[in-house]
């Protein structure tokens, strides 16, 4: 009898291979129940996750048109669409507001008086999880017509740009509507932008 050399000996190994890897997957396939489940949990968590994405997409779609189009063109009325009408806010300085009409929105139109050019530019960064939003704002404007500042005085306005980063974290209630919204940016840059302070 012929000795087999080892390199003839090898494709007979992979054919042996290959023929008890399909055999044990022949015996787990004699199970579908318990594979089939396996599927079938994991195609709920695939849904699940789709549908989360297209939640957060559509959150973050509603940013993109309250900060370009209704705040950068003060339509006050449209907030609604995207903020619940108790919405809790949360400011830089430790003050909230509860509620959009006229505590928050009340908030927002200041800046507009002494600087009517300003605009939300461009999103530096949006996404979110779950019922959480958050959106990175580039916001620009000029210190251009006095700011009023009670008894009929005002400050002056010095004509100088500013440009900062605002970051919005938003909370999502189940009627699709932001129900807290926090804002974060950095004050004290901004007055030594306008020249109020140094």
């Amino acid at each position: 009898m012929k000795r087999m050399t080892k390199t003839k000996a090898l494709p007979e190994l992979f054919i042996v291979a290959v023929v008890l890897t399909f055999a044990s997957c022949g015996a787990n396939m004699r199970t579908p129940s318990n594979l089939q489940s396996k599927v079938d949990s994991l195609q709920n968590e695939l849904k699940k996750l789709t549908d989360e994405r297209a939640v957060t997409a559509l959150r973050l779609s509603k940013f993109d048109s309250l900060d370009f189009d209704y705040y950068n063109n003060q339509k006050w009325d449209k907030l609604a669409l995207s903020h619940a009408d108790n919405i809790k806010c949360y400011y830089p300085d430790g003050s909230t507001t509860t509620g959009l009409y006229p505590q928050h929105i009340d908030q927002l139109k200041p800046i507009f008086l002494f600087a009517p050019d300003t605009k939300c530019k461009t999103h530096a960064a949006r996404f979110g999880s779950g019922e959480w939003t958050c959106v990175i704002e580039e916001v620009e404007g000029t210190f251009s017509r006095p700011i009023p500042i009670g008894n009929g005085k005002t400050i002056a306005p010095t004509g100088k740009h500013f440009k900062f980063s605002l970051a919005t974290v938003g909370h999502w209630g189940p009627d699709a509507k932001m129900n807290e919204e926090y804002l974060f940016w950095d004050n004290q840059s901004f007055m030594k932008q306008i020249g109020l302070t140094k």
